[in-house]
């Protein structure tokens, strides 16, 4: 098992990342970070379209449209989801400050029809090349008619949709980093491939960054931006938006004496209740003396409904009293295992877990920046297979150690209950990986003020 080694923070707001960066007056990084009067933005465009490609991205992108909200709340904002159905926006939408949009549709494949040809060809039965094309209309008549300034967040295909709007826009690359070729290198072709280009990023994806209408190019952390810098393009990390909007929650007595747990299955279904059920048989074979509260944050899906029903299945007793400070919706319990469930507490209950069992994307790599190192156990995907988890593990410095089978994972689980300095290792390689807060309002201020030049 290889750990990794501490690195630097994944997002850093640095003076030289901003005077280095695209705008062409040359401000300094205090000028670069003022928020701007609406009136002086307005005289160019009229709103911000927002367009990403999937659930992470997603989140990230609603991250940066709240700090826009919040800075300009006259400006009018839009989203255009290319992959999925873009839940994460829904609140927002129902409050009637943000506008979707194009078509939106679920894929079967949950958005990952790159890592398989099923996936793609089932995601094709379903319209996806159609509604594509439809969506790529549908942005170039929203820039005909109003002056938009597109804001793309994800990989290479919002930035081509971007690109081929014939407007202005910035690009937010989520999905990429350096570190997860620099991390061990040299154990894949993929490795030398990224070394020989010097980036993870590819040749049609920086050259699309470097035309003169994409104002703004923000990547993850400065690692990846200095490999972008020598292949002419302008980047800059200017925080991390997946660290915003956690908020310390008071552990309840009756847990503090217990080893903390937090299970993160996905939310794509059904691969998520598969990594449910296999996280708690990897679970079940732990071989630790104290009492384990396991907290299972869960999305829209699966349903606590279908957990519990889960649970049931495997011998849980469910729990008429229990700790209600921890506002859980249910509890069930089985020899010195106790589990609570919970729909939309991930936040919370993050802050007062000590190990994480996590088959998920952004939510694991939010875990380990909040200093709570992983297991996972990769199955059949489409989202969480091998290939997956070991890139993120390499991405986020080892702070997620992927398991073979669940014996692997239970003896693993049992050695980081027991070594307190090695999570506390891998806590602070998680924390670096991604770093700080702030990364939102950093690339909103940015953007405003990139939109009233």
């Amino acid at each position: 098992m290889i750990f990794g080694k501490k690195a630097a923070p994944r997002f850093e707001l640095g003076i030289k990342d901003l005077q280095s960066s695209a705008l062409p007056l040359g401000h300094a990084a205090d000028e670069v970070m003022r928020s701007t009067p609406l009136d002086r933005i307005s005289q160019k465009y009229k709103n911000v379209l927002v367009l990403s490609n999937g659930h992470g991205e997603d989140l990230i992108a609603l991250k940066i449209i709240e700090a826009l909200h919040y800075l300009q709340p006259e400006l009018k904002l839009e989203v255009l989801p290319l992959v999925g159905e873009g839940r994460a926006f829904r609140s927002a939408i129902k409050e009637r400050w943000l506008q979707k949009i194009g078509i939106a549709k679920r894929l079967p494949s949950g958005g990952f029809s790159n890592q398989s040809l099923k996936g793609l060809l089932g995601d094709i039965s379903v319209g996806l090349i159609s509604d594509l094309l439809k969506n790529w209309f549908v942005i170039r008549r929203a820039v005909t008619k109003q002056r938009c300034f597109l804001l793309a967040v994800g990989d290479l295909l919002p930035l081509f949709f971007a690109w081929g709007s014939g407007a202005e826009y910035g690009f937010i690359g989520t999905p990429k980093s350096d570190y997860t070729w620099r991390t061990a290198q040299g154990s894949s072709f993929s490795d030398y491939y990224h070394c020989m280009k010097g980036t993870e990023w590819d040749p049609w994806e920086w050259s699309l960054m470097k035309v003169n209408r994409c104002k703004l190019v923000a990547v993850r952390d400065k690692l990846t931006s200095r490999g972008l810098k020598k292949k002419g393009v302008k980047a800059v990390s200017l925080g991390n938006p997946m660290m915003d909007g956690f908020k310390s929650f008071q552990c309840p007595l009756s847990l503090e004496k217990s080893r903390r747990l937090i299970l993160l299955c996905g939310s794509r279904m059904p691969e998520a209740k598969t990594n449910f059920l296999r996280l708690m048989t990897a679970l079940e074979y732990v071989e630790n003396e104290s009492s384990i509260s396991l907290l299972v944050a869960l999305g829209s899906e699966p349903s606590v409904l279908e957990i519990e029903d889960s649970l049931i299945d495997l011998g849980y007793k469910q729990q008429i009293f229990f700790e209600k400070k921890l506002l859980a919706d249910s509890s069930f319990s089985k020899g010195n295992l106790q589990i609570f469930l919970g729909a939309n507490k991930f936040f919370q209950w993050s802050s007062i877990a000590e190990l994480g069992l996590a088959n998920a994307g952004t939510a694991t790599e939010q875990l380990v920046g909040l200093g709570v190192p992983c297991v996972s156990l990769p199955g059949e995907g489409p989202q969480f297979k091998y290939g997956f988890a070991k890139r993120q593990s390499r991405l986020l410095g080892g702070s997620v150690i992927p398991c073979i089978n669940v014996r692997n994972m239970a003896e693993t689980v049992d050695l980081l209950l027991r070594n307190e300095k090695l999570r506390v290792s891998l806590s602070l390689v998680g924390k670096d990986r991604m770093g700080l807060a702030g990364g939102s309002q950093n690339l909103a201020k940015f953007i405003l003020n990139i939109m009233s030049i």
